[in-house]
This record gives structure tokens, sequence and C-alpha cells, in this order.
């Protein structure tokens, strides 16, 4: 590689690294994107002009066609599939892995991966963990994807003795991989990766609803270190940096997210690796009454409260009434109101869904708290105005001990005076677990679209 080309991708890689540290806060978010598609672009253009790039014009049509693929999505996707959005491309960037190492494998010598005819045993182990962790990612994003989007039910369990199973499939997977490193067998690279491929199925089906969050920042780094794996492959410098950065600031988002749910990466990831135990125990609980309130009681509560904290969640994304809030909170500041908004760190489908949604209502960052800095303001606060928000919501996180989500930090709305809980119905949450909150003598149900609802306190605001 020329050095030219070389200070080329050192440039890219350093546009990365100012991209990411942009994107760590919402105020410099966008500078954070514009950043990384100049690094990208960069890198792009420079490993079109490397001496061992042939059939330009090929490269070139399936840039255009992927760029054009990609623009059309991205105009047409909705805020509230953004979560599915993103794990579909996770898995593209997994099979394309795939995609490398089976290329390196059977034209080694295009790789130049060939001493004395043979590939060579560095290239054998690259390939066969990029193949592993690609196709993983792959069927994972897969099945994430379908999950997100309502095609498949929270928990997806495959046998009976899932933890059993999971052991032979997982020693099986091992066998197979040192027996391809060993030989480089083009059949033990076919049956590695169809057992990688069901293990990406295997490891994502049982994990619940409630955790898809972690498991989207935990699939994002697994197509990092895939993207690293082909950078080996193809012995592209930029490209391994890259997937590292990808890898690691994916891995650690998921740890910041676990730590915030009170569980552990390994507790969540390999949920499909041990057995499965019912999130129902004990009897069932008596259906309890609930106050069920109106627009014009909120209003007129709100209006007259001093302070209001509101918990936005995946309803309000739903219903995309994130704008008719952004107008809500501006009545209520021209009438004397302190607004402020609490977001859980698993809120949504996606890390930091919440915080775009408001962001694209023009929404003050500045009014915007995670869950550590505002926790303790809810017991000196007029109203917590929860709109779609459930599980983050939960009481039962910290006294019920059979619950599911028993141990996740949540926000202590309850400790609120009053407490609008606006919903369509009495559905449990994403992890199918009954909200106390709903029953308790301060909360006030508001039944309905959170557009709609949001929209007529506004009328009577």
């Amino acid at each position: 590689m020329s050095s030219l080309a070389s200070f080329s991708y050192l440039i890219s890689a350093i546009l990365f690294i100012l991209s990411l540290y942009g994107l760590s806060s919402p105020k410099t978010s966008r500078m954070g994107n514009y950043f990384g598609m100049a690094g990208m672009g960069l890198a792009i253009i420079t490993t079109l002009f490397l001496p061992q790039i042939h059939n330009l014009f090929f490269i070139i049509l399936a840039i255009t066609i992927g760029a054009g693929i990609g623009y059309i999505i991205a105009k047409k996707v909705k805020m509230t599939s953004m979560p599915q959005l993103v794990a579909g491309f996770h898995s593209l960037v997994g099979l394309a892995a795939v995609f490398i190492a089976a290329s390196a494998l059977w034209m080694p010598k295009s790789f130049n991966i060939l001493i004395d005819n043979h590939v060579k045993l560095a290239s054998l182990i690259e390939m066969g963990l990029g193949v592993v962790i690609g196709a993983i990612t792959f069927t994972g994003s897969i099945v994430a994807f379908l999950k997100l989007n309502g095609n498949m039910k929270s928990k997806f369990i495959i046998f009976k003795n899932q933890a059993k199973s999971a052991k032979y499939v997982a020693g099986a997977l091992g066998l197979v991989l040192l027996g391809f490193v060993a030989f480089g067998s083009k059949f033990l690279f076919v049956i590695l990766t169809l057992l990688s491929f069901f293990i990406g199925f295997m490891l994502i089906a049982p994990v619940g609803g409630a955790d898809m969050p972690v498991v989207v920042s935990m699939l994002n780094s697994y197509s990092g270190w895939a993207a690293s794996g082909i950078g080996f492959t193809l012995n592209n410098q930029l490209l391994i940096i890259t997937g590292a950065l990808v890898g690691a600031s994916g891995a650690i988002l998921s740890y910041i997210m676990c730590k915030a749910m009170n569980r552990s990466i390994l507790n969540v990831m390999f949920s499909g690796f041990g057995d499965h135990v019912s999130s129902v125990a004990g009897e069932e609980k008596e259906q309890k009454p609930v106050k069920q309130g109106s627009a014009e009681d909120a209003a007129y509560l709100m209006k007259s409260s001093s302070s209001i904290i509101i918990v936005p969640g995946y309803g309000m994304a739903v219903a995309g009434a994130q704008h008719a809030v952004a107008e809500m909170t501006k009545k209520l500041e021209e009438a004397g109101v302190e607004v402020k908004f609490a977001i859980h760190p698993v809120a949504g489908r996606m890390p930091g869904h919440m915080n775009v949604l408001l962001a694209e209502a023009h929404i003050d960052y500045e009014k915007v708290f995670e869950l550590e800095e505002i926790n303790g303001e809810f017991k000196s606060t007029d109203v917590a105005f929860v709109i779609g928000a459930n599980d983050v919501t939960n009481p039962a996180a910290k006294t019920d001990k059979t619950s599911p989500i028993y141990g996740m930090p949540i926000l202590d709305v309850a400790h609120a005076k009053t407490v609008f809980f606006v919903k369509r119905s009495m559905a449990s949450g994403y992890a199918g677990v009954e909200n106390e909150l709903f029953f308790n003598d301060n909360t006030m149900m508001i039944f309905g679209d959170a557009k709609k609802v949001t929209e007529e306190i506004v009328k009577n605001l």
C-alpha cells in the first residue's frame, strides 16, 4: 500500500474516532454523523484507487445500487421502525463477512494467502472466526428484526431441554472450527457456516422483549468484530481499525445498558444456553380497579402544577406523539410550569431511541435527563406524565422477586404527587409483566392514542 493511501486511511480512522466522540452527546451528534460520512467517503475513494482493485465499473455499479437502496430506505423508514432498520443493517455486515471468508477459501490466490499451495494457518483461523461471528450476526440480527417488527413472539424456545441442547450445539461448533483450521476443508467450512447460522438463531430467539435494546447494541458489536475479521482477510488496516471501533463501542454500550438493568451481558446474550424459566410465578393476581381520567383532568392539574416530569416510552414513538409533546411542553412553560424529561437507558427498542425522538421535535437537550440525574426529583414533583412507557416505571422491579425485570433500576414515578399514565389499554409492556403502578392511589389512567390524547391536552391548556 502506498504512503498516500496509508495516510488517507489514517485520516479516515481519525474521522471515525471523532464521529464516535460526537455521537456521545445529542448536542454534537449531527457533527459526529458528518465526521463519519466524511471518513467513509474518503475510505471508499482511497480504496478504489488501490493498485490491486480491478473491475472498477462493477464495483462502482454495486456501490451505486447499494447507495440508492440505502437512500430510499432512509427516506421512507419511520422513526418507530428505526430499531428494525438497525438490526437489518447489522445482518448485512455479518453476511458480508461470510461471503468474503468463502471467497478467500475458494480463491486463495486472489487474496495472497497461499504458501506452498496451502492456505496459511493464520488465514484459516481468520476465516474460521470471521465466518462464525458473521453468520451468528446475520441470523441473530434477522431474529432481532422479526421480534422488533412483531413477526416473532418475545420468547421463542427451540428445545425442551434448552441448556443441554445448547451445550451439544456449542461443542459441535468448536469441533468443526478446529477441524476446519486443521485441514482447511471446504466441506467443513460449509458445515461451520450452517452451524453458525443456527447458533445465531438459537442465541437470540429465547431473549425476552425487555432485553431487546441490549441485544441490538450487542449485535452492533458483533457486526464490528465481523468487519474487523474481514479486514484481516483482505489485509486492510482501515477495516480492522473501523471494525474494532464499532465492536468495542457496541460492547461498552451494551455493558452500560446491562448495568442500568442490573443484568450481566452473559445473562442476556446467552439466555439461549440456559434452562427456560417461565416468567409467570405464583398465583394470578386479583384484578384491581383503576382510576380513569381524561385529557381535561390532566390539563387542569398540569397547568396548576409548579413542576412536571414527562416520561416518554415506545408508545409515544408508535403514535408519533413527540411533536404534540413538544407543543404541550411549550404551553406549560408559558403558564410558568417547570417541565423536565426523564429517560430510562432502555426506553424504546434501541439505545437512545427516546433521545432521538425528542431531538426531532426540537425539545431542548437541557431539559432531558437520564435516570440517575432525575430519579431523586420525583418525590418533589407535582405531576409525572408517563406517555407510552411501561416496564421502565414498574415497581415490580423492586418488589417482586419472581418478576423477570426484578433488580432492574426503574424511574420512580410512583413517588410523584400525581401520575398520569397514557396508554391504549391495560396491556402489559414488552416484558409481559403487569405494571403495579396502574393501581396506585395517586395514578390516573388516560386510555387512548398517545398523540390524540396529548393534542387534546394541548387544546385544553
